[in-house]
């Protein structure tokens, strides 16, 4: 039975188990990448991370101005676009192996099927440019278990597709129970991660945003942390808030805090996530 070497990372607790495989030889099957991530019988993680340069990826998703791609997967083996803390745990990855150098100043470019994501250092850690987001104005209704009515959900894509969704009170947010998938009326094409927000109070203080959230991911459940996710929330509120709401925002998750930077440019607004990675530890796992 072949063996491959394997380790494990995470970013505010949301986890990956990172393979490596440079050439591009040695692709997992959906089946064997549920196995791995199962926390019972495998490593456990929310997802894989394949680290594989960007010449030996498919030309449907290549970045040929990036050296590295992330191949991204959900916990179940299906294919995500792109995943904000697995960006900058791929990197911690990449600088630690001595595969790539970020100094400070510096810009790394990684590949994902949501296009090439530009990485720099920052004081909280490592932040990521997710590049330009956009509201989905129509309206999805969001039932789950704990709700006592269907609420609407806003729809925000950074890169893969967000319904954000915002509760009156923290209480409302604890006592919410996400062990079950929330029901999407009508359901997105693509499926959807789910997010549930409340406001810090105050909301704003010394020009900086602030929001608790919890996530349900596609293929996965419910996780300690979700980056796309994050700034999807921070986006969301800031778009409910109006006109005079802040470009800067802290989103504090069940796995720790996050930041969110709102960038304009000539092209639109670009939306930035920073935080902590960290490798946990390594070592190598036997494919059924």
């Amino acid at each position: 039975m072949a063996t491959i070497p394997f380790t494990k990372g995470h970013g505010t607790g949301n986890d990956f188990v990172i393979v490596a495989d440079p050439d591009g030889t040695a692709e997992l099957t959906g089946e064997q990448i549920a196995a791995i991530t199962d926390r019972r019988f495998g490593i456990g993680g929310d997802g894989l991370l394949r680290v594989v340069r960007s010449r030996a990826i498919d030309a449907g998703a290549a970045t040929p101005d990036a050296e590295w791609f992330m191949d991204y997967r959900n916990a179940d083996g299906s294919i995500a676009e792109m995943c904000g803390n697995g960006v900058r745990v791929f990197v911690k990855y990449l600088l630690t192996a001595g595969l790539a150098t970020l100094a400070p100043g510096e810009t790394l470019k990684i590949g994902t099927r949501a296009g090439t994501k530009s990485v720099t250092l920052a004081d909280n850690g490592l932040e990521v440019d997710l590049g330009l987001w956009r509201p989905d104005e129509s309206e999805v209704l969001v039932r789950g278990r704990g709700l006592p009515i269907a609420r609407p959900g806003l729809g925000i894509d950074v890169g893969n597709p967000h319904i954000v969704v915002a509760l009156p009170s923290a209480d409302d947010l604890a006592t919410l129970d996400l062990t079950v998938q929330p029901v999407l009326d009508p359901v997105p094409p693509a499926g959807a991660n789910v997010e549930f927000v409340v406001p810090a109070d105050p909301l704003v203080q010394d020009g900086v945003g602030a929001i608790r959230m919890r996530v349900f991911e596609r293929g996965v459940g419910e996780t300690l942390s979700c980056g796309t996710g994050v700034a999807a929330s921070a986006l969301a509120v800031r778009h409910w808030a109006g006109a005079g709401a802040p470009d800067q925002w802290i989103v504090d998750v069940p796995g720790g805090r996050l930041g969110v930077r709102v960038v304009r440019t000539d092209e639109g607004e670009r939306v930035l996530l920073s935080g902590p990675a960290s490798l946990v530890f390594s070592g190598e796992i036997a494919l059924a």
